[in-house]
């Protein structure tokens, strides 16, 4: 196969790595930046070119889409979908799970267990939504954070509305959930309908954040039945092929913390020794068989994509 990764850098170890094993598996590998593309929405002719040249003839789509970038991000991958090009994950449920508040309303409309959570937008209301959690202390968390970024734990009422009201000064929205002590909490990895590697983070000495970015520890972890299921019926609410589901243990079962559309692999690789980029690779063959089995495949993405000169407006080349 032609396969694009979407990513910013091709030196980001997550990227690389796939690079890497999607050539040791025989494909050819492409890793462009979606901030170069640009696009001709225009029926028939619509294209995507990169560095203002036709991209060429692509089978499959692998993106790695940061939040801080996930508009323009999200919009070459919406092209590629246009074109027919298959997507390891779609563009619609990437974009639920870039936002926090999104994901937990479409797992409640699963009926898939996540940890309570409540939203305000105004810093006054705050109060009301804490005590419906049980009351201090509270985790505070930015919408569209990751790796840790943007989580402050609140001992008070008081000092959750004091966070809250300094970010919305900045029209940043809040989450706010109960602070749950456990032994961490645990990363999933879900892959073409199966848990192929997991990790039990711990936070380091005086954080409470579990992120291996904020300093945590990671061991294999053996997962439990319960945990499989919630872990798939997650991924599966949210519409994802691939992602990173992240549990915490409760009295009542598992639950939900959050939902990684493009997961690192640096961490669960080195924790569990799995080969957690070739299950990704494995995912992406397998939609790019599905779909040029279809009579609609693979001839309209090559010829879509690969583009002519003559009806490309001299404004995209």
């Amino acid at each position: 196969m032609k396969i694009v990764i979407l990513s910013r850098s091709r030196f980001l170890y997550s990227t690389a790595r796939l690079a890497l094993v999607g050539r040791v598996r025989g494909h050819h590998v492409r890793i462009i930046d979606p901030l170069r593309c640009a696009m001709l929405v225009d029926g028939e002719r619509s294209a995507l070119l990169y560095r203002g040249e036709p991209l060429g003839p692509v089978d499959a789509v692998l993106p790695r889409l940061g939040r801080s970038w996930s508009f323009a991000g999200l919009a070459v991958l919406r092209q590629f979908e246009s074109l027919g090009v298959p997507c390891l994950n779609p563009s619609g449920g990437i974009a639920i799970a870039r936002d926090k508040l999104s994901t937990l309303q479409c797992l409640a409309r699963a009926r898939v267990p996540a940890v309570a959570t409540a939203f305000a937008r105004d810093a006054r209301d705050v109060r009301g939504g804490i005590e419906a959690l049980g009351g201090p202390p509270v985790v505070v968390k930015l919408s569209d954070g990751s790796q840790g970024l943007g989580v402050m734990l609140a001992e008070s009422a008081a000092g959750a509305e004091s966070i809250v009201g300094a970010f919305h000064v900045f029209n940043q929205h809040i989450l706010v959930q109960p602070y749950l002590r456990c032994d961490g909490d645990l990363r999933l990895i879900v892959a073409g309908g199966q848990v192929v590697a997991a990790m039990r983070r711990r936070a380091a000495q005086g954080e409470f954040r579990n992120n291996l970015h904020r300093g945590g520890v990671a061991v294999v972890h053996r997962t439990a039945p319960e945990e499989r299921r919630v872990a798939l019926e997650a991924a599966r609410a949210i519409g994802l092929r691939v992602a990173g589901i992240d549990l915490i243990e409760s009295p009542h079962g598992p639950l939900v913390l959050e939902v990684n559309a493009s997961p690192g692999l640096r961490g669960i690789e080195a924790a569990t020794g799995r080969n957690v980029a070739a299950s990704l690779l494995r995912c992406l063959e397998a939609r790019y068989s599905a779909a040029s089995s279809s009579s609609s495949g693979s001839s309209r993405l090559r010829a879509s994509s690969s583009g002519q000169p003559s009806t490309i407006p001299d404004a995209l080349r």
